[in-house]
């Protein structure tokens, strides 16, 4: 029990207050608290605040680069609709010219066709008419030659020269047309029977 008592402090007996710390463990507990309080101080919150800084200027640049990206993806959304507005501004410039072309091209075919078939509704009436007298030349060769045929056995003389069938023919077929002479059709049969 002797090395017990020994172990004990000096004031601490059964008299000693418990609550009360022992004085040379306070003081240099205090000591060591100034220490490490002015090491905090000096070393620690220093190298603190500047990664604070540094880490809150970080974040305002990079608040105030994506602002700044932000206000260019905006200027280039709004160029980007600007030039698509001025693209579908354009399409329908072309759209309406290419309306505008067609419908004048649809007109010149138009006008085109319709000279074209003018141009062959002449020619086939040019045709026409000239057939028609090429028709008319060899039908009065055709009924020269059979009248003069046929007024060669009614007179019995030869009428066959060429200058005087002209002239005969011409002059009964414009008296035909003229409607001096009224053709008349003799049935032989109908002449017979009376």
């Amino acid at each position: 029990m002797a090395s017990s008592e020994e172990a004990e402090p000096v004031g601490a007996g059964e008299n000693a207050i418990p609550i009360l710390p022992y004085l040379p463990e306070l003081i240099f507990g205090l000591i060591m608290f100034g220490i490490f309080y002015w090491f905090v101080a000096t070393k620690v919150v220093p190298n603190l605040e500047r990664a604070y800084g540094e880490r809150r200027a970080a974040i305002e640049g990079g608040m105030a680069a994506a602002e700044q990206a932000q206000a260019e993806a905006d200027a280039a959304k709004k160029q980007y609709e600007d030039q698509l507005s001025e693209a579908r501004a354009e399409a329908a410039r072309i759209r309406e010219h290419a309306k505008e072309q067609g419908a004048q091209i649809v007109a010149e075919m138009r006008g085109q066709a319709q000279s074209e078939a003018a141009r062959i509704t002449d020619t086939a009436h040019k045709q026409i008419e000239a057939e028609r007298q090429q028709a008319m030349v060899q039908l009065r060769g055709e009924v020269g030659a059979i009248s003069t045929d046929l007024a060669s056995k009614i007179v019995g003389e030869s009428l066959h020269d060429e200058t005087r069938q002209r002239g005969i023919v011409d002059r009964f077929l414009a008296d035909l047309e003229s409607g001096a002479i009224a053709p008349h059709r003799l049935d032989a049969r109908s002449e017979r029977g009376r």
